[in-house]
């Protein structure tokens, strides 16, 4: 009975990690957890009206975006800092999607919003059963950098409307940018009056006050001058009337066609929302000493999404600045999450008609400043002189959304990655092995580190081998030979890194390249992966041993045993071989 106890909660806390910290929850963490809680609700209350906005729905919908998603992920997830929640990408890859295909119908812009929200959540589900976390790793950090940037720029622009008081026309950001000089005349000076003055705000509670939330107090005090000025006389646009019922759980209602065109959108949101948060969410683990699932951190953004769209939100992904506010107020543990989410519910539930009062001009400033923390181009320019390549793909992805929008600049980043990683495989480095004075094998790198042994050729290609880059292994395998000084007698390959797996194209170029180089009277030796290579040659009937394809244990075994390296050793012009007590160091040192 004991036993099956065990079990049951084993796979409790396998499905819900985070009650795992609930287990153990000790008492002095509850008072730094608490006021952890309260600096998180202070900063996510203003944000998510604001990215409400942003989405284009009920300033209220912001709020249910963050109550059940935020009490779901403590549950879920294993981060035990990171803070879900609205965030400027998110919301404005959202309003990019279903802004055209709502056309202006707010009733369906919301009910779309909550479809894509749930599409994205499937997706996420679908991920992590197939352990796709490692997806995580896919968008690299310069592609990464480079849209948010873009993005960034994106709402800093088309929240500049609502600063000064008028409309944009254009829906692109280029076009917005040209037509700006055309606009100057349109500027409500009352509604800037208020910009004005809620940047004021801030600035004076970061300087003087800078542990205070400024974006809510900006938020405050804009809403109190508002309500006593009756700004509204004076045509200074406020959020207006919301509603305070609690939501009810229903499915969305509209065309299926007008969702078909939201399928491909919601798979590169929970793309760049997963590795966005991912990127948080490490950065936290390692700062605190604990590690996280990534598979299981796609399942738990999964549910906060379905989540969100039942509870009629829209989507939600790691929120940075909130994670970064939880842990400089001493979060020890998810129990943040859930208090927070109770405050905000209660506020959603209860006091919601000073929400009416909210100046439309206020919020845009507190979705400028949470975009300006996004913005980076000061790094984005750096890597100009420290790496080319990481430089050329953070442009090419920033150009790209400021050019042709924020969805086709997501789907273009996540080529962009796909074609990094195929470059990486089909295009690996390769090397070339000696021994050094001591009869270890390193790389030939043009220093006098390591010497070729005479009459024999050591070669390592550094990805595993298949069909897109067989030939290419080949072809620089030969290349190699030939700039050699002498053709060798032998040529010894690092089976290891390559030879990973059966694939009918590579062991039909093995057959070839040693056919090619038998007729050339230079013997082929494979070393690694012994038993392995020996089932898969006979599968192919390459004919292995004496008089065919030779397969050693390892590179140490196979020059060992080689009779060029052997008349070298004889003649003096090669070091006594050392097979080092742990090889695989050794091997991995050799690629340096």
């Amino acid at each position: 009975m004991d036993g099956s106890k065990g079990v049951c909660v084993s796979r409790l806390l396998s499905l819900m990690p985070g009650l795992a910290s609930f287990k153990d929850y000790r008492k002095e963490w509850f008072k730094d957890d608490v006021r952890a809680a309260f600096s998180v609700s202070a900063v996510a209350l203003p944000v998510a009206i604001a990215y409400a906005q942003l989405t284009g729905v009920n300033a209220l919908v912001g709020l249910y975006s963050c109550v059940l998603p935020m009490m779901v992920y403590a549950l879920f997830g294993t981060s035990r800092q990171l803070i879900v929640g609205p965030d400027a990408a998110t919301c404005a890859v959202v309003a990019a999607v279903v802004t055209p295909l709502a056309a202006g119908d707010s009733i369906k812009h919301w009910q779309l919003a909550m479809t894509m929200t749930a599409m994205t959540g499937f997706w996420c589900l679908i991920a992590s059963r197939f352990k796709l976390g490692v997806l995580a790793d896919f968008l690299s950090k310069p592609i990464l950098m480079g849209l948010l940037n873009g993005v960034a720029i994106t709402i800093i622009v088309g929240q500049a409307s609502k600063i000064l008081g008028f409309s944009f026309d254009e829906r692109y950001l280029l076009d917005r940018i040209a037509a700006a000089p055309g606009y100057l005349a349109q500027i409500h000076w009352a509604t800037l009056a208020m910009s004005l003055g809620a940047v004021l705000i801030f600035l004076l509670v970061k300087r003087f006050r800078p542990n205070w939330p400024a974006a809510m107090l900006v938020i405050v005090v804009s809403t109190l001058v508002a309500w006593a000025a009756n700004l509204e006389q004076f045509d200074v646009a406020l959020v207006g009337d919301v509603s305070i019922n609690m939501p009810a759980l229903q499915m969305p209602a509209f065309d299926i066609g007008i969702a078909r065109e939201l399928v491909m959108p919601a798979l590169n949101l929970a793309m760049v929302s997963f590795v966005s948060m991912m990127l948080t969410a490490r950065s936290f683990a390692a700062k605190n000493g604990y590690d996280i699932d990534p598979d299981k951190e796609f399942r738990a953004l999964g549910i906060a999404n379905i989540a969100s769209a039942l509870s009629q939100g829209f989507a939600v992904s790691g929120a940075d600045s909130r994670t970064a506010v939880n842990d400089a107020s001493g979060g020890k543990t998810q129990l943040v999450s859930l208090i927070a989410a109770l405050i905000i519910g209660v506020i959603a539930w209860l006091f919601t008609a000073p929400l009416a009062f909210i100046p439309s001009a206020a919020l845009g400033v507190v979705l400028v400043v949470a975009s300006w923390s996004l913005l980076d181009l000061k790094t984005l320019w750096k890597l100009r002189k420290r790496d080319q390549r990481a430089f050329l793909l953070a442009m090419t992805t920033f150009v790209a959304v400021l050019l042709i929008g924020v969805i086709p600049g997501i789907t273009l980043a996540v080529l962009l990655g796909l074609f990094q990683f195929l470059q990486v495989v089909m295009r690996p480095s390769d090397q070339c092995l000696g021994l050094d004075a001591k009869g270890t094998l390193r790389s030939l790198d043009g220093s006098d580190k390591a010497v070729a042994v005479p009459g024999v050729f050591i070669y390592r290609f550094n990805s595993p081998l298949t069909y897109f880059n067989a030939s290419y292994f080949k072809r620089r395998l030969l290349e190699r030979i030939a700039a050699e000084p002498e053709t060798p007698e032998c040529v010894i390959i690092d089976a290891v890194p390559c030879f990973t797996h059966p694939d009918i194209s590579v062991m039909a170029m093995l057959s070839d390249l040693y056919a090619l180089l038998k007729r050339r009277h230079i013997r082929l030796i494979l070393a690694g992966r012994k038993r392995q290579l020996l089932s898969w040659c006979e599968a192919q009937g390459i004919p292995t041993g004496e008089g065919g394809l030779l397969i050693r244990s390892d590179l140490y075994l196979a020059l060992k045993m080689n009779q060029a390296y052997k008349q070298a050793l004889a003649d003096g012009q090669a070091p006594v071989l050392k097979r080092p007590v742990d090889l695989d160091l050794v091997l991995e040192h050799s690629h340096l």
